[in-house]
């Protein structure tokens, strides 16, 4: 009985004695993992937040058309020169000097650039030594000709008095007759003289290049030194030309028109150019002529606009829209407000038509707008945009207020 009650008592805990030291290595892992969830979370946020939605966004341009001046297509092309030249010489040889610079006006017919004369020069002076030999040969058989026609003429007076024989006579009368031929051959032989100096003061001149037209340079392609032929020789060491020249009083706008649309532009039809960098510039145009060839691959039409104002901002290669006119701009009718924006960048948010216009930073606002008529791929919104703002066009369904993107100018 002891011995069971010794071994019981044993076993009874002491509610009195201090709690055992607690381990403090759970603790720590637990913080760990959650400052790990906290740093992920908000990182996540972060990140997320900043990146950028990769989206086309393009300028409002300003309505600055007359009232009732209704556009029946827009398009867009490219400005184009009709006298554009790359400048070369006739002959193969070296550059002495390069007398042109970009964006320098030339004259029709001004000295563009000379080549290394030395052979042509050469070739001149031949031709003038050949040329004197040949008129003083022309002398000489002349003096000989003018003795031969006296004795011809005096043994002809003796043959008659029986003084001479008559084989002295025909004699005299051969060697005359010989010595015309001799003038007339040393006569043709100085013409051919006088046109091989006449050709080699053509190469003369060949060594100097010319402004075809009048025009302004926009490429410089040679130097001096360097070796230029009207031929592609001598592979990438030989230059094919000096520079090349725009007449910029020949500009004008091509545009490559839908086959679906091409039935609504007409010749002599008013048109509205503008500028991609000038978005609020109107030119007035016209049609020129529509080309009467499609092209297959890209099923359009080429339509060539004349331009009717001459400016320096005006220059080849510049992007253009053109919004083809009912009737010509009434200069005297009140201009329209509002912009035009294509159609793709308006969208329907919170039940109504709104656009996101691109702010500071490259951060989005969503704004409503009031939407107007349809101007071809393009609609007037009359008020909510302001001319020159950027819009989004066809923003995905998840950009939202406040989204930062990435743009890309159509």
């Amino acid at each position: 009985m002891n011995s069971s009650a010794d071994l019981l008592k044993s076993l009874k805990i002491d509610r009195s004695a201090p709690p055992p030291p607690t381990s403090r290595k759970g603790l720590w892992i637990g913080l760990g993992v959650a400052a790990a969830v906290v740093l992920g979370a908000g990182g996540w946020f972060l990140l997320g937040r900043d990146s950028a939605v990769q989206v086309e966004t393009t300028s409002a341009v300003s309505l600055a058309s007359g009232a009732g001046n209704a556009s029946v297509l827009d398009a867009s092309g490219y400005v184009v020169a009709r006298r554009m030249a790359t400048v070369s010489s006739k002959i193969t040889g070296r550059v002495r000097e390069v007398l042109i610079e970009e964006g320098q006006r030339v004259e029709e017919g001004q000295v563009m650039a000379t080549l290394d004369p030395i052979d042509a020069d050469a070739q001149r002076d031949l031709s003038a030594a050949q040329l004197a030999a040949a008129q003083s040969q022309i002398v000489g058989t002349q003096a000989q000709l003018k003795e031969a026609e006296a004795n011809a003429a005096r043994l002809g007076a003796l043959v008659g008095q029986k003084l001479v024989s008559r084989a002295q006579f025909e004699q005299a009368v051969a060697q005359r007759d010989a010595l015309r031929a001799q003038v007339a051959t040393a006569q043709r032989n100085a013409q051919v003289a006088r046109s091989s100096l006449a050709i080699a003061s053509n190469g003369v001149d060949n060594t100097v290049v010319r402004a075809p037209f009048a025009g302004v340079v926009i490429a410089k392609a040679a130097q001096p030194g360097e070796i230029v032929s009207p031929l592609s020789a001598g592979g990438g060491f030989t230059r094919t030309g000096i520079g090349t020249i725009v007449d910029m009083d020949s500009l004008e706008v091509e545009v490559d028109v839908g086959e679906a649309y091409i039935g609504r532009v007409k010749p002599k039809m008013p048109v509205e150019a503008t500028l991609n960098s000038y978005p609020d510039w109107k030119i007035p145009a016209e049609v020129i002529a529509i080309i009467p060839t499609a092209d297959r691959g890209k099923a359009t039409v080429k339509v060539r606009v004349a331009l009717k104002a001459r400016d320096g901002r005006i220059v080849p290669d510049m992007g253009v829209t053109v919004s083809f006119l009912e009737k010509a701009a009434d200069a005297t009718a009140e201009p329209k407000r509002g912009v035009r924006v294509p159609a793709r960048a308006i969208v329907q948010r919170d039940g109504g038509d709104a656009a996101f216009v691109v702010g500071a930073e490259d951060i989005v606002e969503l704004r409503k707008v009031q939407v107007g008529g349809a101007l071809g791929e393009h609609r007037e919104v009359s008020s909510g945009l302001a001319p020159g703002e950027t819009v989004v066009i066809a923003p995905p369904a998840t950009l939202a207020d406040g989204d930062r993107i990435a743009t890309k100018t159509e």
